[in-house]
């Protein structure tokens, strides 16, 4: 096949040797210094530019989950830096490498439970008819002996900071839709089905906040990276001018212990 017959199509982005088009704008004419990161990385995904209060919504979700101290992605990206000084990038990505169920991941888990729990049924109009549909998807998962995405965190034991203030956001912007209002009613009702009461996770509202903007639910998980990676980018710093993986490392070493196996 002759070169001129081959095409690669997209809709994101191409270049020439005087123009870079990204979603069919002029970069450096029609975005830079125009358009927020948050916004672009929106309109990339969606291939549509976002209303303002969606904007709002989607960049408070990004700002909840840039950073939740010592967690294990932080301690992974430190430790790779500790190990190989000369490339951020391996640290960066084993930091986003261990994103998963219970950390980061949260956000997508909650976010697709929440949205096969309301496939298929519909849309209640009432609190108590979320109620309802939470009482059957917490009585659901407690049977098949499976967690409830997004319910409980391992720090905060009573209620995340988080939650509350995104939830008043999205309420506040016009954007509170089904999956937030059924992850508030698995707040409601869950304690009276698993005999305890836990905190509504702020990973798990993220995820419920962003299936609510209509973004795809098997992405959820990368716009928790997205976000996680300016933290991961500013631990890397701090390691940078105030480091402790060496410390960590040694402290671990030195309190290894060996364990005949039987």
């Amino acid at each position: 096949m002759a070169d001129e017959e081959l095409s690669f199509p997209t809709a994101i982005g191409t270049s020439d040797a005087d123009r870079i088009s990204l979603l069919g704008q002029d970069l450096a004419a029609d975005l830079m210094g125009k358009v927020g990161f948050g916004e672009l990385a929106f309109w990339l995904v969606t291939r549509r530019r976002p209303t303002p209060a969606e904007t709002r919504v989607f960049e408070t979700v990004l700002v909840a989950l840039a950073d939740h101290g010592f967690t294990p992605t932080a301690i992974a990206a430190r430790l790779t830096y500790l190990s190989a000084p000369e490339s951020i990038q391996g640290a960066l990505a084993a930091g986003l490498l261990g994103g998963g169920s219970r950390f980061l991941g949260v956000t997508e888990d909650c976010g697709r439970f929440l949205a096969e729990t309301l496939r298929g049924v519909g849309t209640p109009t009432t609190d108590a008819g979320f109620d309802e549909l939470a009482r059957a998807a917490v009585s659901e998962a407690r049977a098949a002996k499976r967690f409830v995405p997004g319910l409980g965190h391992p720090v905060h034991k009573v209620e995340d900071p988080r939650t509350p203030v995104l939830i008043g956001i999205a309420r506040e912007e016009g954007l509170e839709g089904p999956h937030l209002r059924l992850f508030q009613a698995i707040g409601r009702v869950h304690p009276e089905i698993l005999g305890r009461t836990l905190p509504l996770n702020g990973a798990g509202v993220a995820g419920a906040a962003l299936a609510d903007l209509g973004l795809p639910i098997d992405l959820l998980r990368g716009f928790a990276l997205l976000a996680r990676a300016a933290g991961l980018l500013g631990h890397l710093a701090e390691e940078r001018r105030d480091p402790i993986g060496m410390d960590v490392y040694l402290t671990v070493d030195r309190h290894a212990r060996y364990v005949p196996q039987d």
